[in-house]
């Protein structure tokens, strides 16, 4: 295991990105903002309701940079030494990874298959891991294609590590042509893994990959599943039959591992023993999305995220994130000694039998590998076959009831400088990260679909479920596929990889209600601008053109 030896170089490093010019900035901004509301109330009793209104939707933007701005005060990243790791790390520990869909139509098998291969692919000892795949559709075409899918990792591993592959999700690796200036053997191994995958040959020798389970949950009317929450606790019981890991990683079925040394990058954080040792319950690794317009969710993430990780750590963001399962059974800080063990008052609390029983469920089984997770015993190699029967038993969907699963679980003036100085420091952000203007345009549009739709109707219904009137409805969302890779037997076209497809980096809508809001807003924005034209005509007439008119300022909330 890892050296404890305080005089090592550490396993990590937090770097910090603090900047007095932009400290500046946010002050400045938050200085402007407090005169625009002290101008507000001061003339308060001068103006109509407009007024009021305007007031206090500037009172809620204020409140919400206010939020933001704190998040990002003091912004700092953890950067992994994965030579520092093989040195003093001989033994790494083991690690289930999961994987989560439940409609094929939406969730196409081809992104899960994807996913999937990326995952097995990763650069660690293939002994030490494990992926889990739960259809919740219960899909026959999920399962066949997991199926060919294990049969062409045999393939598609050996041959990401012995080329030391990049990108190990083979839709990706292979929309670029291979250089025609490569080595006669990797053009060989590059062509007939491709062909593989088009499933115009057979596979090839057998070669050791990682643990590859399938598994669908039992779900009935009269029982609560949950949605993805209960999938996810469904995984925790049955990887903690079969292998138990002390790691846990969590991927959506529409991603891919786009770095190889993803899993070792955060052990390098788990293991890190320079640190209070028991400082890490989970590691959220940034996202980044592929054919879609998602430049926002990068902008936030490299300046929200690291203002996070500046405060304590980042927040848990559903996916892409390594968990440790003694926290996940309830394990806290405070029940650990100096050298990671359970202390004797944490060892009574946490491994009663009662206490067990009522958290985990009535199985021997699970209450074993849960008392074997806590005191950091790994489970044999040869339990994977053995334990399929009482994991099948921990997937009835009766079986959490009575238990903690899913419960405890996952002026005019004081106004155009402020606009103008928010708009350009957004526009730094997104510019600064390599986006263009068109795309901070879109990602401000995007804001204020999201605010007058999505945020307007979240209140009620969050009010609606606290009073038990209504209950939370879970809807899965539509995973779309480039048509150049529907398309079989024609190259895949540089253009997709690259962003230059037309087709790329838009938004797909579905018709829904939460689009009528802004709808309504603009419609009544654009008759304000049409009526006000008109009447902007009639005076310039009436007074010979000759007349001098005072634009009015129209904010759009």
């Amino acid at each position: 295991m890892a050296d404890k030896s305080s005089s090592l170089p550490p396993l990590c490093e937090r770097i910090s990105y603090k900047s007095r010019s932009l400290r500046a900035v946010d002050l400045t901004i938050l200085g402007l903002l407090f005169s625009l509301l002290l101008y507000r109330i001061r003339h308060m009793s001068q103006n109509d309701t407009v007024w009021v209104v305007a007031f206090l939707c500037e009172c809620c933007f204020t409140f919400i940079w206010l939020l933001i701005t704190c998040t990002k005060w003091s912004p700092a990243e953890h950067k992994p030494y994965l030579d520092r790791l093989d040195e003093r790390v001989h033994e790494l520990p083991s690690v289930d990874m999961f994987v989560t869909t439940a409609d094929p139509v939406r969730e196409p098998p081809i992104l899960v298959v994807n996913t999937v291969l990326s995952l097995l692919a990763v650069n660690y000892p293939a002994n030490k891991l494990a992926c889990y795949v739960s259809d919740d559709g219960c899909s026959a075409l999920t399962y066949f294609s997991l199926k060919e899918a294990s049969k062409f990792a045999k393939i598609w591993v050996p041959f990401c590590k012995k080329y030391n592959v990049r990108v190990r999700a083979p839709f990706r690796y292979f929309l670029n042509p291979v250089d025609a200036k490569e080595d006669s053997e990797f053009s060989r191994d590059w062509e007939m893994t491709k062909v593989i995958w088009e499933n115009e040959e057979g596979v090839g020798d057998e070669k050791e990959v990682p643990h590859f389970v399938y598994i669908s949950r039992e779900k009935k009317p009269n029982y609560l599943h949950h949605y993805k929450a209960g999938a996810m606790n469904f995984l925790v019981r049955v990887s903690g039959l079969m292998t138990n890991a002390p790691y846990m990683l969590n991927v959506d079925c529409d991603m891919y591992a786009n770095e190889a040394d993803v899993v070792r990058q955060a052990m390098c954080i788990f293991m890190e023993g320079s640190m209070n040792p028991n400082h890490c319950a989970f590691v959220q690794f940034p996202q980044k999305f592929y054919d879609s317009n998602s430049d926002e969710i990068v902008v936030l993430q490299s300046y929200v995220g690291r203002g996070f990780a500046g405060i304590q750590g980042p927040v848990y963001a559903g996916s892409g994130c390594f968990h440790t399962r003694r926290v996940m059974y309830g394990l806290s800080v405070d029940d650990l000694e100096e050298d990671r063990n359970l202390s004797s008052v944490a060892t009574r609390k946490l491994l009663a039998a009662e206490r067990l029983e009522r958290d985990f469920g009535k199985s021997k089984e699970m209450v074993k590998s849960v008392v074997d997770a806590l005191q950091r015993k790994s489970n044999p190699q040869d339990t994977l076959i053995n334990s399929s029967e009482p994991a099948q038993a921990v997937g009835h969907c009766h079986y959490e009831y009575q238990t903690s699963w899913g419960k405890t679980g996952v002026c005019l003036g004081i106004v155009f400088t402020l606009v103008g100085m928010h708009c350009l420091y957004t526009l730094w952000e997104f510019m600064s990260l390599g986006f263009s203007v068109h795309s901070w345009y879109a990602s401000q549009s995007f804001w204020r679909i999201k605010t007058t739709g999505s945020w307007l109707f979240s209140i009620p219904d969050i009010i609606l479920k606290l009073l038990g009137v209504s209950n939370t409805i879970f809807i899965v969302t539509k995973k779309t596929i480039s048509k150049t890779r529907l398309e079989s037997g024609d190259r895949p076209s540089q253009k997709e990889d690259d962003g230059s497809n037309p087709d790329s980096n838009k938004f797909e809508f579905d018709g829904s209600l939460y689009f009528l809001p802004g709808t309504f807003i603009l419609l009544v924005n654009l008759t304000a601008i049409a009526g006000f034209s008109m009447g902007l005509q009639r005076s310039s007439r009436s007074y010979g053109g000759n007349g001098k008119i005072w634009h009015p300022t129209v904010y759009s909330f």
